[in-house]
């Protein structure tokens, strides 16, 4: 999406779509968050952007990609706890945190940009900006919960079910999804450190989501075949990721 402003093209990244659908911007803003945009340099799979027991040197901004926030044991096992997509920021307290308490990493090729903590702080004070980047980290609050349920008390077949309607969502926010599916650039393994679960029981699961018709992995694509049954199947409600659930509607 692109827009002129004093006779300058502006492209409209995933940033600003994320930050337009949880609260709209002033035109002033634009020119802001597409110079953010523009920063962002490429970074590949499996690059820790910020280490555990790190200062956070600013935030980071993803505009391509996936990232995860994610946990190691002393024996190597991974457990991930969020997932960063396209248009998320990380590490909005950057400049109050003084050793970070899990590690974000790359989970396939991405683009980020990262922001001083000062530059992070400007942006916070501009009140349509900040609106919206409370609002992003409220919602990311929302999911986290959302995830623990998804953990704690959901079978494997349902808890990717909700996974990938969740994803429907946020992705669609930022318009990247279409009618059939979306890209999703990460592996079983990947899903398995998300879910809970072995890598095998992961592709168990996914074995029974596509013989009920529901899903259909192409490469890097996930086919939804039958998104209103996938949501029943999930017992997936979309109000916990308000506003971005307008993509559903």
């Amino acid at each position: 999406m692109r827009t002129m402003i004093d006779d300058r093209i502006v492209v409209r990244g995933p940033l600003f779509r994320k930050l337009q659908v949880c609260g709209p911007l002033q035109q002033a803003d634009e020119e802001i968050v597409a110079g953010i945009e523009a920063s962002a340099r490429p970074v590949p799979s499996g690059t820790d952007l910020i280490r555990e027991g790190h200062r956070p040197d600013g935030m980071v901004v993803i505009t391509e990609g996936f990232a995860c926030r994610y946990k190691l044991r002393e024996n190597g096992a991974r457990q991930i706890i969020a997932y960063l997509v396209p248009g998320d920021v990380c590490d909005l307290d950057a400049s109050v945190v003084s050793r970070m308490d899990h590690a974000v990493g790359t989970l396939s090729a991405c683009r980020v940009a990262r922001l001083a903590p000062e530059n992070g702080r400007d942006l916070r004070r501009r009140p349509a900006c900040g609106q919206a980047l409370e609002t992003t980290a409220l919602i990311e609050g929302a999911t986290l919960r959302e995830w623990l349920v998804n953990i704690g008390r959901r079978s494997a077949v349902e808890r990717l079910a909700h996974l990938f309607c969740e994803l429907f969502v946020r992705l669609g926010a930022v318009g990247l999804t279409s009618e059939s599916g979306y890209d999703l650039p990460i592996t079983q393994i990947d899903l398995a450190d998300t879910t809970g679960m072995t890598s095998v029981h992961v592709n168990r699961s996914l074995g029974e989501l596509k013989r009920a018709g529901l899903i259909e992995r192409r490469g890097k694509r996930l086919i939804l075949r039958d998104l209103p049954r996938l949501m029943e199947v999930a017992e997936f409600r979309a109000d916990y990721l308000h506003p971005m659930d307008l993509a559903l509607a």
